[in-house]
């Protein structure tokens, strides 16, 4: 007998961190059978689960995974860097287990404990005045992504902080190995970064140059594997446009296997970019949407925030704003959309070597999603919060050899990597890249 759970979305925020009875639906049915293996969970061991539970009132939130505490390291153990902490954290790709690249938008201060609460008054529209008590005791303590107080490169929110006092430009760019130890890589490049939004390595390339996407830089920079050597920039670092040789804010790159790379661009152009292996311009396609967050219509695009290739070279773009998924051949035919849901809010889109979706939900309902490429959500886990193995904001996840899942929240301002639990189904494990030019 499966165990099946079926919970809507608005239903398990609002029962976060409680554990509902798991509901006996039968034997799986032709229709795939949605898994949410979050906040509802199984709670006995069934003959064919692949749970491997210690015991029937096991309350797990965090999937078929081991979150690993203490990994990374604090940054504040790292001689000179005393006092600071996480900043917003914004993308993670794992080249190896003991080679996981992680970006940051500068450190901060941390928060001494026990600060006494203090009172701030604002002033309201209506010509009064707000109380409100600071720190706010709730999840995070500071939202770093958001804090004005914090580094410079977040273009919604104005940059007060100074440098040296409320933030530091460092540690943009770190290498963290198996035993979470922290390794910075290429610190002569921070003062040309902005505001890296993701990093990424083809899986087509031997030499596993890595790919910078900085999208407050409107560029994207090519990079020996140890950092030493910048060896192509595409777009024109400091200008924006929407031409051959600008990006505007562009956020994320998928590969072909003989090389051809797409660019999502972006968070301000409505377009995705077509490039042959050298970088030269092939093409672009993609229009504005209506204002709303409602357009229906194919191929226009509010936040092309994330980009993702299948083994049929079929093209799939996370049109964030709208909350879907469109779907493009390589030549930027329309193909198939899919709608996400109201409150979906689609940070990155990833697709495995055995041919599933992986997506992560950054702040509508905080969870992980697995579809298959007919667009039919198969499973979802994950529950919103600060603490280990809680979400907020996965702005990039990545996948090892052996399994591990890594996550950027780059509003819980922490990467977390997560382990196979053993035993656990693989079905319910994110799935490993296909690596077809390199293996560690």
């Amino acid at each position: 007998m499966n165990i099946r759970v079926v919970m809507t979305a608005a239903l398990a925020v609002f029962l976060q961190g409680c554990v509902e009875q798991a509901e006996d639906v039968g034997e799986a049915q032709d229709a795939p059978q949605v898994q949410d293996v979050g906040l509802a969970q199984v709670v006995e061991q069934a003959p064919d689960s692949g749970w491997n539970l210690p015991n029937k009132s096991d309350q797990r939130v965090i999937g078929a995974y081991d979150v690993v505490k203490g990994w990374p390291k604090e940054l504040s153990d790292l001689p000179g860097h005393e006092g600071w902490t996480w900043g917003a954290l914004q993308g993670v790709f794992a080249q190896n287990p003991d080679r996981v690249f992680v970006t940051m938008r500068g450190e901060l201060r941390k928060l001494p404990e026990n600060i006494p609460p203090q009172v701030i008054e604002i002033d309201d529209e209506a010509g009064g005045t707000i109380r409100l008590s600071a720190p706010v005791r709730r999840a995070p303590a500071r939202n770093p992504s958001l804090d004005p107080m914090g580094s410079p490169g977040e273009p919604h929110w104005p940059t007060i902080g100074e440098e040296g006092r409320d933030y530091r430009w460092e540690h943009i760019i770190f290498v963290v190995n198996r035993a979470g130890d922290v390794v910075e890589w290429g610190p002569q490049w921070n003062s040309m970064f902005k505001r890296v939004h993701k990093i990424r390595i083809s899986p087509y390339d031997p030499e596993k140059r890595v790919w910078v996407i900085d999208d407050a830089a409107n560029a994207i920079y090519i990079f020996s594997n140890d950092g030493e050597e910048l060896l192509q920039t595409l777009g024109t670092p400091g200008e924006q446009g929407n031409d051959e040789s600008h990006f505007f804010r562009q956020t994320d790159v998928a590969w072909l296997p003989e090389g051809t790379f797409f660019v999502a661009d972006g968070y301000e152009n409505t377009r995705v970019v077509k490039f042959g292996k050298e970088g030269d311009y092939r093409m672009a396609w993609g229009e504005p949407s209506e204002p709303g967050g409602n357009e229906k219509r194919p191929n226009h695009f509010n936040e092309v925030h994330s980009i993702a290739i299948d083994a049929e070279r079929r093209v799939y773009v996370s049109d964030r704003a709208n909350r879907r998924i469109q779907i493009f051949d390589e030549d930027g035919n329309f193909i198939d959309q899919w709608y996400l849901g109201d409150i979906n809010v689609t940070y990155d889109i990833l697709i495995t070597a055995d041919q599933h979706l992986w997506m992560s939900d950054g702040h509508g309902n905080y969870k992980i999603y697995k579809y298959n490429l007919d667009g039919e959500m198969l499973l979802t886990w994950g529950s919103w919060g600060p603490y280990p193995g809680q979400l907020w904001g996965v702005h990039q996840m990545s996948v090892d050899q052996e399994g591990s899942l890594y996550v950027a929240e780059v509003l819980n301002a922490r990467v977390q990597k997560f382990v196979p639990r053993e035993g656990a189904n693989p079905d319910y494990l994110v799935g490993k890249p296909a690596y077809p030019t390199w293996q560690e």
